[in-house]
C-alpha cells in the first residue's frame, strides 16, 4: 500500500478516484489546489465557483475521512501557465493551456507538494490508463470511455513524473463514475461536469486577455482585399472562427470564417466558409517542441502513426518526417487536408491505444 496525493477539484472524476484509492487500502491524502482565478483583486474572476469547488472538495475528503489540504499554487500558475497563455495570444498563436497544466502543475508543481506531505505518488480523475512497463518506464493509454477521454491533454507529460501519477478511474465509464459516488454517498455525486479552460472555469478567454492584452483595432478583410469591417484586436480571434467576427453574412446567407492573422498589416482575413476557402484547409504542417512521453517511435511505429489534430478530434493516419538534424522539429503530413489547425494549437501521437507524445503546430 502506498501514500497518495489525490488532487480534489470538487467535481465529482477526482472524488471517486480518491474513493477507490481508499478502498483499494492506500493512505489518501486530499488536496485542492488554489490556481489563478483565486487571485486576490482579480474580478474578471467574479463569476468563477472556486469558492464552491474548494467547499466541495473539502465536503468530499471529510465524506472520506481524507486529511485535507489547501494548497497555494497561483504564483506557479503565473509563471508557469498564465505567462505562456498571455504571450502566446499575444503573438497571434492558439494556445491550449490545459496541456501545459497538465504538464506543469498537476504533474509537476503538484509532485513536490505530494513529496513534502509524505506522499509517494499523485492521483487525478483523468479518463486515462497507465501502464507500467518492465523497465520501469510508463505509458499513457486512453480511457476506456471514448466520450471522456483525456489522454490528449497529457501529451506533454513528462516520463518522470508519469512515473508518480496513478488515474483510478481511467477503465471506467462515467456512468460507473456517478454511480459508485452515489453509492458511496458523496456530495458531489451529481454534479454537473466543469466546462472551459483548467484555471478560468466559466470566464471567457477574451474575457480574462482583456486584463493583459491592449486592443490593437485594425481592418478585417476578405481574401480579395476588400475592406469589409474593422477588428478590435488579432488576439481576439482564432483560424476557424465563424461567429463574433463582426462581419454579417451576405446576401446569400454565407457566412465569412478567419482564414489567417496578417500581423504586419494588423489585418483580420476572412473568407466564406467553403471548402476552397484560402487558408483554411491545409495538409502539411510544421511541428516544434516535439515530445515523447517515453521513447521516440521506431521506424514500425511511424508507419502506423496515429494523430489526434485537436482534442475530439478523431484519430487520423498521419506521415511524420523527423528532421535528423533537429529533433524538437518535424513536418507532419495528412492524409486529408483538416480544417483550422491554428499555430500554438497541440498534436497528439498515438500507436494504438498509447499516447506517445504531441507537439505544437509552428
Amino acid at each position: 500500500m502506498a501514500r497518495v496525493l489525490a488532487a480534489l477539484s470538487g467535481g465529482v472524476d477526482s472524488a471517486v478516484a480518491a474513493l477507490l484509492l481508499r478502498e483499494q487500502g492506500h493512505e489518501v491524502v486530499g488536496a485542492y489546489m488554489r490556481t489563478w482565478m483565486h487571485e486576490e483583486g482579480a474580478t474578471v474572476f467574479a463569476d468563477c465557483p472556486w469558492e464552491e469547488d474548494q467547499k466541495d472538495a473539502q465536503a468530499v475528503a471529510t465524506t472520506l475521512g481524507l486529511p485535507f489540504h489547501s494548497l497555494n499554487l497561483i504564483e506557479d500558475y503565473r509563471a508557469r501557465v498564465v505567462d505562456d497563455l498571455v504571450m502566446g495570444y499575444a503573438a497571434g498563436r492558439t494556445p491550449n493551456p490545459d496541456c501545459l497544466c497538465n504538464r506543469e502543475i498537476k504533474f509537476g508543481v503538484l509532485e513536490d507538494h505530494a513529496t513534502r506531505l509524505g506522499c509517494e505518488f499523485v492521483a487525478t480523475g483523468h479518463y486515462v490508463r497507465r501502464r507500467e512497463n518492465a523497465d520501469g518506464s510508463a505509458d499513457v493509454l486512453t480511457g476506456a470511455d471514448p466520450n471522456k477521454d483525456q489522454s490528449y491533454f497529457l501529451a506533454l507529460v513528462r516520463q518522470e513524473n508519469l512515473r508518480r501519477a496513478w488515474f483510478p478511474i481511467g477503465h471506467l465509464l462515467k456512468p460507473q463514475v456517478r454511480e459508485l459516488a452515489r453509492r458511496a454517498g458523496l456530495p458531489n455525486a451529481e454534479r454537473k461536469d466543469s466546462q472551459g479552460i483548467c484555471f478560468l472555469g466559466r470566464v471567457p478567454i477574451n474575457a480574462f486577455l482583456e486584463n493583459y492584452i491592449h486592443d490593437q483595432p485594425g481592418p478585417i478583410v476578405a481574401a480579395d482585399g476588400r475592406t469589409l469591417g474593422t477588428h478590435r484586436g488579432l488576439h481576439r480571434y482564432t483560424l476557424g472562427q465563424r461567429h463574433g467576427i463582426g462581419v454579417p453574412s451576405n446576401t446569400d446567407h454565407k457566412a465569412y470564417v478567419v482564414v489567417a492573422k496578417d500581423r504586419e498589416r494588423n489585418a483580420l482575413v476572412v473568407a466564406f466558409d467553403e471548402p476552397d476557402a484560402p487558408g483554411l484547409w491545409g495538409s502539411e504542417f510544421l511541428l516544434r517542441d516535439l515530445h515523447w512521453i517515453n521513447l521516440p517511435p521506431t521506424q514500425r511505429e511511424l508507419q502506423t502513426l496515429q494523430v489526434r489534430p485537436r482534442y475530439r478530434d478523431p484519430l487520423v493516419s498521419v506521415t511524420l518526417d523527423l528532421q535528423p538534424d533537429d529533433t524538437t522539429r518535424a513536418k507532419l503530413v495528412f492524409a486529408k487536408p483538416q480544417r483550422a489547425l491554428a499555430s500554438g494549437q497541440i498534436v497528439a501521437f498515438y500507436n494504438g491505444e498509447r499516447l506517445l507524445g504531441g507537439a505544437f503546430y509552428a
